[in-house]
Formats: C-alpha cells, structure tokens, sequence
C-alpha cells in the first residue's frame, strides 16, 4: 500500500480491500466530501454482499462501531488526503491490523468523514467460516492488537503464512 502510494499522482488516496467494490462517481464523493470539511481523511460505510439477515446486522454494527470509534477498514475503502498520509509515515509495516493501526494514527489529526453511501465487500470470509465463528475470531484478534499483540502473530492466527 505504501509503494502504490509512492507511486500515485493523485492529491488523494483511497485504500480497499481487493473484495471491496466502490460505489458509483466514487471519485466526486470523496472530492465532494473533503471539499465540505476540514477534515483529511474518511471512509464509507459497508454492505455485505451476498447478504442474509445476520450479515445485513453485521454490517450496520461494524459502521455503527467506525462511527463511533474512528477506527475504518479497508472493507471501508479508506480515503486520505495524501500530505496528510506521508506526514503520518504511511501504513505501518505490519502484517494485520494495518488499517487499524492507520485510523489510530490518522485520528490524532482528525476525525473520519464518514460517509453514509456504501461500499459492497464480499461475505466470502463470513460464509466459508461462518459469521458467528468470523465474529469472535474478528473481535479476538483486535482486543489481542490493543492489548499489544504482535500482529504478525495474530495474522497466523487469521489465516496469513505458515
């Protein structure tokens, strides 16, 4: 992410997951929205598609729980205004928890614009393990990364390398 980041021309950049498709005339709402405020950074919120009922609940919580908090994910398409991204040094190098290492960095200049229009992220993850089970392994790994839990670590636990 850092090296597309060296290498885009753009005043702003926008970071998602590759499973994370950006809704339309994406680039005049980011543009619309940053124009609007003093704010250097954003996302939006999520859909879950295919969607059932639980996962339409998933959904609401985690934007409910970035609103909150200020804490974005790449399923959130995350948008900086570039200045901003290198004054913070970038996405830190790490291996999971990236995006959330970067919302806390980021926070500290300013809170999210978040943005009500969404961004469909792919139910892939939640139905190969099940949404109960993706859940708990979700909330797990983040509390293991606040309590200071090497990252590397908890990318093995969700799945990344060896």
């Amino acid at each position: 992410m850092n090296l597309g980041a060296r290498s885009a021309l753009g005043d702003v950049l926008l970071f998602l997951h590759v499973d994370t498709e950006l809704p339309p005339a994406v680039v005049a709402v980011i543009e619309s929205a940053l124009a609007r405020s003093e704010r250097i950074w954003g996302r939006f919120d999520v859909r879950i598609e295919p969607s059932s009922i639980l996962l339409a609940i998933v959904a609401r919580m985690m934007n409910l729980r970035s609103r909150l908090s200020g804490i974005a994910t790449g399923d959130q398409a995350i948008f900086v205004r570039r200045s901003a991204f290198f004054e913070i040094g970038g996405y830190p190098e790490i291996l999971l928890m990236e995006d959330i290492a970067l919302s806390r960095t980021l926070k500290r200049l300013g809170w999210p614009i978040c943005l009500r229009q969404k961004v469909t992220t792919s139910a892939r993850r939640w139905l190969e393990y099940g949404v109960m089970r993706t859940i708990l392994l979700m909330w797990r790994l983040r509390l293991a990364y606040f309590l200071w839990k090497d990252p590397t670590t908890l990318a093995r636990q969700y799945g990344y390398g060896p």
